[in-house]
């Protein structure tokens, strides 16, 4: 580490301090404002809580390029650009008075959640810190676990005292003045050993991000080998993340079809979040000792169990709300642990926009569908859903786990062979130099 690189803690802090803000003021911003903003419009309260779905599918279409532009930059220039964006996008919800200008800012919001939760910030700590930077997206996750503990408190404060509209406009300028500053000064623009490469501007990559295209990035292919872990792993951290994303808009339904009332079921619901931290807690001071596949197999093993027990009228809630919780907190330490350990750290950054598109995309959606299964078969059919889709993401990460240790093995192959082919026998005590056999 260079003197003029910042330490990792001071980069860990930075980095955590802007996620709390931004997931508070974007991902969980509605959770407050989606009441008080349809009371002074007179929109529909799903219409406004449609702006977040919206949201989230624009960021799932941005994230791809934010990988790319992640790997080219390093992550200040394309973090500090996501503050820029979601602080436009928040004054910018302040003044909206029509539905397709609402919509419209909510896609502005999108691509700054895109360019700068949690994906693009494990992108920025892999691409700083290679493959040491485990433990750093785990005490990041700590941090992001108390968005909503903080920032839900801050909202109500905020749209109590200024209205909605002037909590909107503060966030916006916890964007410019807190967040902004802290990404610019407390990141690197590269990790210490990297080469002399092109810089670009933030304007250059707030232009590129909205644009759609980030031209300084060659396209990265992924070697044969790599394909099928990759696609089991996307097809398994989509799969799995179905479950957190219909349980986190419909959990209090599903509390309440089992007859308990509102005020216990919101009770049961906070048991979620301390848990999650409990977990990240565990993952940090045990984890590490473990490969992140089995990480994966615990998480998936905990949701499995959490929602299980939900489906089956157990009267063991408060400990189905305890395994779930852990089980998505760790999740999140996988979704940026297992992409690092199974792939080339040096495109680390743009595999993780890869994978984030679909998650977010899947994200976006399924609460949808697992409104309409609620409306016409109800909350016991939707945790029977959950149920096999939660089966389906053990098997995945089973095959991840085989994938992984067959192209293990063709390594080691690999590795055993080419010194033989490296030479070639002509004569007696002779031998000519041949080129290895292309891979």
């Amino acid at each position: 580490m260079t003197a003029a690189t910042p330490p990792k803690a001071v980069v860990i802090s930075a980095l955590g301090i802007t996620q709390i803000l931004a997931w508070g003021s974007t991902y969980y911003l509605l959770a407050v404002l989606a009441e008080p903003i349809a009371a002074e419009t007179g929109w529909p309260l799903t219409m406004v809580v449609g702006g977040l779905t919206l949201g989230l599918i624009a960021a799932s279409f941005v994230s791809p390029r934010v990988g790319n532009a992640i790997q080219a930059t390093g992550g200040r220039p394309v973090m500090s650009a996501s503050s820029l964006i979601m602080a436009a996008g928040l004054a910018g919800l302040a003044f909206v008075d029509h539905p397709a200008l609402y919509f419209a800012v909510w896609i502005l919001l999108g691509i700054g959640m895109g360019a700068g939760l949690y994906d693009a910030a494990f992108a920025t700590l892999g691409r700083l810190y290679g493959k040491d930077a485990r433990g750093a997206i785990t005490a990041l996750t700590l941090h992001g676990g108390f968005a909503s503990t903080l920032c839900w408190p801050l909202s109500a404060f905020l749209v109590e005292t200024l209205g909605w509209r002037g909590a909107c406009l503060t966030y916006a300028g916890i964007h410019l003045f807190i967040n902004l500053p802290l990404h610019v000064f407390a990141l690197p623009r590269f990790a210490p050993d990297d080469p002399a490469r092109p810089r670009q501007s933030r304007r250059e990559i707030l232009g590129a991000l909205l644009r759609g295209r980030e031209k300084s990035v060659a396209p990265i292919t992924l070697p044969q080998r790599d394909r099928l872990v990759f696609a089991l792993l996307a097809t398994g951290l989509t799969v799995g993340g179905i479950a957190s994303a219909v349980l986190s808009v419909h959990l209090l339904t599903v509390l309440q079809a089992r007859e308990i009332a509102l005020a216990a079921a919101v009770g049961l619901g906070a048991l979620v979040g301390p848990s999650q931290v409990g977990g990240r807690i565990l993952e940090m001071l045990i984890g590490r000792r473990f490969h992140p596949l089995w990480t994966a197999a615990v998480s998936a093993i905990l949701i499995f169990a959490g929602v299980s027990l939900l489906a089956g009228h157990t009267p063991l809630i408060a400990l189905a709300l305890v395994l779930y919780g852990a089980g998505i907190g760790i999740r999140s330490i996988v979704r940026g642990t297992l992409p690092l350990a199974l792939f080339d750290p040096q495109i680390y950054a743009t595999l993780m926009g890869r994978l984030a598109a679909p998650i977010l995309l899947v994200g976006a959606l399924s609460p949808l569908a697992a409104a309409w299964i609620i409306d016409a078969f109800g909350t016991d059919t939707l945790l029977m859903v959950i149920v096999g889709l939660c089966v389906t993401d053990i098997i995945l990460f089973g095959l991840v786990a085989l994938a992984a240790r067959r192209r293990a093995q063709q390594d080691a192959t690999a590795q055993v062979a080419e010194p033989e082919a490296a030479v070639e026998t002509t004569g007696i005590g002779q031998e000519t130099p041949v080129p290895p056999r292309p891979q």
